[in-house]
């Protein structure tokens, strides 16, 4: 449907300025001829602009030819195109801008691959190249369809979004050795952690931690729902005076409600993992050592807690109370299995033959373990309990005593040692549940068995810190007997 264009309505005549009737084509006071309109103006109200003159076009530099780019990169995304401010910019006239007028890049900031750099070529050229003179261009709607191509105004186009990420990504692309955002793969990361093209958070070192020895091997995991991982270990291998090895597995459970938990078991680990070396070199009996190295572990924490006053009066919250944290280790030493805790973290026994019988060979320091010590109610209703993972013992300056427990067991066939924080056993809290979760060749491989666990608890719903540590027990068959002894 066409429109047709309407004869504006005049309020008053021209002639001698009264309001003419509706309908009459002459003024009842003058006569004048009301239907002679004034012509309609020849130009709307535009904005216009000049090109420049072919003149200083062909003084300059060659015309600029933008290199074609890869369809893909290494990160699959579209390649990184040329900004406006690769190339200098020219005035409505066609003068290079003095420099104070241009646009200032940030500095040490890598160019786009196949960028020219600044000042080699003058302005992009039009893209139906220059007029032989400056005319004014109109941008409005009664432009021709090739006005662009005639008019030498430039065709915009809105920016691919897509594009233009990629293209600041590759501006902040990271130096050789640099540390690549996990996010957008392509950003530097800066010294607080921070990707610079994105703004994502980087995991810090601690949310996931993997180890591996020849004879034990750790994986630590912040879960689905902390914030920061406040689990550690420690993993380690010595030798025995006599010469045969001894081998360390520390995991150490921060306590979320004291100050500076990720920084207690950080301690605890480091300080009892490194008396157990000293001591076991030394000749020391193992389940001395234990005993020896969590009284350790609680001393690196207590310092935690004698920091000067000012040293965190940023934070009124922080001192409240004093940094602490749970312990539970295992050593194998000489053909025996130490084990030694304070706290509710655990230590599992998971044959290599699955029809023997598993054991768990801690009890725990919570509210829910002295119920059923106290014979007030059965493991099912104590564990039920909001109450039930209240501990009752850890390392910490305002622990009410320390009470290190510490066992020796003696197993008679090959299996496999499960060091836990309840980050895991929480997911399989009973020793056949735990056995069923480890996977059948975890004592040939145990990182990898340590990896599956993890995700056992994670996929489970990853409430808590998760750490594991797994030491493969192997000795020579001596025939039927229980799984462990207890020296």
């Amino acid at each position: 449907m066409s429109q047709s264009q309407q004869q504006p309505a005049l309020s008053k005549c021209p002639g001698c300025e009264e309001p003419p009737a509706a309908g009459d084509l002459f003024c009842g006071a003058c006569g004048y001829d009301l239907s002679a309109v004034p012509a309609r103006p020849g130009d709307r109200p535009t904005m216009a602009i000049t090109v420049p003159p072919a003149a200083q076009e062909a003084a300059g530099a060659e015309a600029v030819r933008w290199p074609a780019a890869a369809e893909t990169d290494s990160s699959d995304v579209p390649a990184p195109v040329h900004r406006p401010s690769d190339l200098p910019g020219t005035d409505s006239g066609g003068r290079p801008l003095a420099e104070h007028e241009q646009v200032q890049e940030p500095e040490q900031v890598q160019e786009p691959v196949g960028s020219a750099p600044v000042g080699s070529a003058p302005g992009p050229e039009p893209l139906g190249g220059p007029e032989p003179s400056a005319a004014a261009v109109r941008h409005d709607d009664r432009a021709a369809p090739d006005a662009a191509a005639h008019s030498g105004d430039f065709a915009l186009a809105a920016p691919d979004p897509r594009t233009a990420e990629h293209a600041a990504a590759a501006a902040a692309a990271p130096a050789a050795g640099g540390k690549v955002c996990v996010a957008c793969r392509s950003g530097r990361v800066d010294p607080d952690g921070y990707c610079e093209n994105c703004g994502h958070a980087q995991p810090r070192e601690r949310d996931h931690m993997e180890q591996e020895l020849d004879a034990v091997a750790a994986v630590s995991d912040r879960g689905l729902r902390h914030h920061r991982n406040e689990d550690s270990f420690a993993v380690s291998s010595t030798a025995l005076p006599d010469g045969s090895p001894a081998v360390v597995a520390i995991v150490c459970d921060g306590v979320s409600s004291a100050s500076r938990p990720d920084e207690a078991s950080a301690a605890a680990a480091n300080a009892a993992n490194e008396s157990l070396l000293e001591s076991l070199a030394r000749g020391t009996h193992p389940q001395q050592a234990m005993h020896e190295a969590i009284v350790a572990a609680s001393e690196a924490v207590n310092a935690l807690a004698q920091e000067p006053a000012g040293a965190m009066e940023h934070d009124a919250h922080r001192h409240q109370n004093a940094p602490a944290c749970t312990l539970v280790g295992a050593v194998m030493a000489g053909g025996l299995l130490i084990v030694g805790w304070v706290g509710d973290s655990r230590v599992y026994w998971v044959p290599q033959d699955r029809s023997r019988p598993t054991a768990r060979l801690t009890e725990d320091d919570s509210w829910a373990a002295q119920m059923v010590a106290a014979g007030l109610m059965n493991e099912g209703e104590a564990y039920a309990d909001e109450r039930a993972h209240a501990i009752t013992g850890w390392l910490g300056a305002d622990a009410y005593e320390l009470e290190p427990h510490t066992a020796a067991f003696k197993p008679d066939r090959p299996g496999l040692v499960v060091v836990c924080t309840d980050g895991l056993w929480n997911y399989a809290e009973s020793a056949e549940e735990m056995a069923a979760a480890v996977p059948a060749d975890a004592q040939e491989h145990p990182l990898r068995g340590a990896q599956v666990l993890v995700g056992h608890a994670l996929d489970g719903g990853g409430h808590d810190n998760v750490t594991v540590a797994l030491l493969p027990f192997a000795v020579p068959p001596q025939g039927a007997g229980s799984a462990c002894e207890t020296v």
